[in-house]
Parts: structure tokens; sequence; C-alpha cells
């Protein structure tokens, strides 16, 4: 549990047992199997793309419910298979390309500081439209609402952008019910969550998790995660 366990009534670490952890496998244990009947979780990413809109919706969904069963697949997917550099220069390998994804129950659009490569790829903007005919639930965070707002998927519905986008999102997209970024952190209309983005990215990913698994499992992803202590932050 590393730092999320209470070591108050841990024992002194045996040497030898010591040495023979280090020696296992550390890739293997933290693998997790993909499971086709559980729900499975879509995060869509590209070159650019800001990584704490992909962080928090997997920080959220990859946690096991209190007894530790695994509640849903969470899995990356990218236009080719190639490693995918984040705006903060971390590089990340994805699960599945456009090609080869499979069904997922909801996807999540992130965004990038420039949203213009990605807004005229069409390969991006088909594969939103073509999944969102299978989610059960399609989520924006920050500028990744001027891809559902390409894609068209969402026409009619109320929809949140980054704080200060919202009137550029609405001239381009006049179809969509923008709301007031000023406002408005987040917003759920029908299967279509959105929100300011950056680590308001957990908003989402935490209401959606209580949706589809329960209250309680969200209070304990909330504790695991250890948010009380970043909420009452005081320096």
């Amino acid at each position: 549990m590393g730092c999320n366990t209470d070591k108050s009534n841990s024992k002194v670490e045996n040497p030898e047992f010591t040495a023979t952890e280090k020696k296992s496998d550390t890739l293997t244990k933290h693998l997790k199997p993909f499971k086709s009947e559980l729900p499975t979780i879509g995060l869509l990413m590209y070159n650019g793309v800001l990584q704490s809109e992909v962080i928090a919706t997997s920080d959220v969904f990859t946690k096991p419910t209190e007894d530790g069963r695994q509640l849903f697949n969470v899995v990356t997917i990218a236009e080719t298979e190639n490693p995918i550099t984040t705006e903060e220069g971390m590089r990340f390998v994805p699960d599945y390309t456009f090609d080869d994804c499979p069904k997922l129950t909801a996807l999540f659009v992130p965004s990038a500081y420039d949203m213009y490569a990605q807004v005229h790829n069409e390969k991006i903007v088909n594969f939103i439209k073509e999944k969102n005919k299978e989610t059960e639930y399609t989520v924006s965070n920050c500028a990744g609402a001027q891809l559902i707002g390409k894609s068209g998927i969402a026409d009619g519905h109320k929809i949140v952008t980054w704080i200060g986008g919202g009137e550029q999102l609405q001239k381009d997209y006049p179809n969509l019910k923008v709301q007031n970024d000023s406002l408005v952190t987040y917003i759920k209309d029908g299967k279509f969550l959105s929100s300011n983005g950056n680590l308001a990215s957990y908003i989402p990913a935490l209401e959606l998790v209580e949706i589809m698994a329960s209250t309680e499992h969200r209070k304990f992803v909330e504790s695991y995660l250890y948010l009380d202590r970043l909420q009452n932050w005081k320096e």
C-alpha cells in the first residue's frame, strides 16, 4: 500500500526477507489485468497533452475496492503505438491505438495548450465520433472541449472548458451550450461531463466513479488519495 499504509504497528524488517523482496519482479505485481467483464475507461493521449489530465483519471479509476477488488479496466489510447510526449516532457506509451482499441464504457478527452494540431487531425476527431457511439459517458477536460465541439457529438448539450476559453469555444461551435467558465468548474449533461481541466480533472473522474460504482467507493478513493489533506492544507 506504500504511503497509504498505517505503519504504526509494523514489525522490524527481516534483512534476509528484504533482500529477497528487492530481487522480485516489481513490474509484474503492478500490472493490472484486462478483464473483459469490467467497464473499460479509455484515456485519449496525443503529443503535447497535459499529463495531469491523464493522471487524474487513472488515479481515480485504478483504485481497488476496500477489499482489494479491481472495478475497472483503465487503458491509454493514441493514434499510433509510438510513445507520446506530454506538455511537461514525460513520455507515455499507449496501451492501444485507434485501430485496436477495445470497446469503451467511458472516454476521457484531455487537452493541450495548443489544440490546433488535434482539432485539425481528422483521425482523432473521427475516433472520438466513433467511440461516442458505444460509450455510456464521454468526458472532456479543459480544451478537450474543442475536440468535442469539432466532433459535433455534444451539440445541444452543456459543456465547460478552461477558465477564459468559453467565449471562443462558443463562437467556434455555436451548437454547444457553453457554460460560464468563471463560475462553472464542472458540469454533467446527459452522457457528457466536462471540467476546467488541470487538477479540476479529478472532479469529473470522482463524479463518474461514484455514478459507476458507489458513493462509498468514491469516499474510499478520496481517502486513498489523501484528498482531505489537500482540501484542508494550510501553509
